[in-house]
């Protein structure tokens, strides 16, 4: 074979073999290597705002008169008449019973038991035809004041304090709150069951509350303004660290949203509602669900956005 041929086919074998290597190394698309997606998470949000949250005590006590007076009779005797029920309302002085004092072969002008305040007939154990003494109560008479008598257990002692606002809720109004305030604390503490009394004055313009009912009363001890809220589920505490995730436009592809972990210092945490003190400004969208699978810098898409605590 000639030397120009040989010269020929080995031109001809190394184009070949070079043209091979670059189809294995060629990328697919023949433009580099291909980018790597990255995962995009599916969650719900909320925007954090700036108002007023109180702490409280949640207790369960009795409406019941403000102050009541027992009527008695001035003498011994058989009751004959009672001119009141349960209920109503006496002025001061109105009839109460009659009581007939008369004895066998004795007789009496009948006595009248009187009220000895105005307000309402709270118990009338009086009854026709009783024989009564003059150490026998015939009625109670209820003041036209009513409050709320609850128990604090001793470990909340030092934060009750006269004058503290109360919200009243009732199960005859539902949805209703009724207001009050401390107007009495017990200066000693029960030794058997570790709670001390507190009275609490109950506004009752409408009238609509009744002696015996069955209260549940919130006394107020800590109100703050302007304070930033958010729901507490939105918080995360893992390694001695709390914080929370706050969206932001991603700078690499503006069609989608980052998650940042925004550390916090939380404050009073009431009902699910969560002061932040530190950490976290007013009107910042926050993720309320799905951040616990998130890193910070993770691609989110926003789900749901749920209205703003009030």
């Amino acid at each position: 074979m000639s030397n120009k041929r040989i010269l020929g086919a080995a031109l001809v074998l190394l184009t070949t073999l070079t043209g091979c290597g670059k189809k294995e190394n060629a990328p697919a698309g023949g433009t580099g290597a291909a980018p790597v997606e990255k995962p995009v998470f599916a969650v719900n949000t909320t925007t954090s705002v700036a108002g007023q949250i109180s702490d409280y005590i949640a207790l369960s006590g009795d409406i019941v008169a403000g102050t009541s007076v027992d009527a008695y009779s001035d003498a011994a005797g058989k009751i004959t008449r009672v001119y009141v029920r349960a209920g109503n309302r006496v002025a001061r002085g109105d009839p109460i019973a009659a009581v007939d004092p008369s004895k066998p072969g004795m007789n009496y002008i009948e006595s009248v038991v009187r009220a000895p305040i105005g307000g309402t007939v709270i118990a009338l154990p009086a009854q026709v035809g009783m024989t009564i003494s003059q150490a026998v109560p015939l009625a109670r008479i209820g003041g036209t004041g009513l409050e709320t008598r609850v128990y604090v257990a001793e470990r909340f002692i030092s934060k009750v304090a006269l004058n503290q606002p109360c919200d009243i809720i009732l199960d005859a109004y539902p949805g209703d709150t009724f207001r009050g305030s401390v107007k009495e604390i017990s200066p000693t503490v029960d030794p058997t069951s570790r709670t001390m009394e507190v009275r609490i004055n109950v506004s009752n313009i409408e009238s609509r509350l009744k002696a015996g009912m069955f209260a549940k009363v919130r006394i107020i001890t800590e109100t703050k303004e302007g304070v930033v809220k958010i729901p507490a589920s939105a918080v995360i505490t893992r390694f001695g660290e709390t914080y929370l995730f706050t969206l932001n436009t991603d700078p690499d592809d503006p069609a989608f949203q980052t998650a940042r972990k925004t550390v916090v210092t939380p404050g009073i945490l009431v009902d699910g509602v969560l002061e932040v003190r530190e950490g976290l400004e007013p009107d910042s969208e926050i993720v309320v669900k799905g951040q616990t699978l998130l890193d910070d810098g993770a691609r989110v898409r926003v789900i749901e956005k749920t209205q703003p605590l009030k």
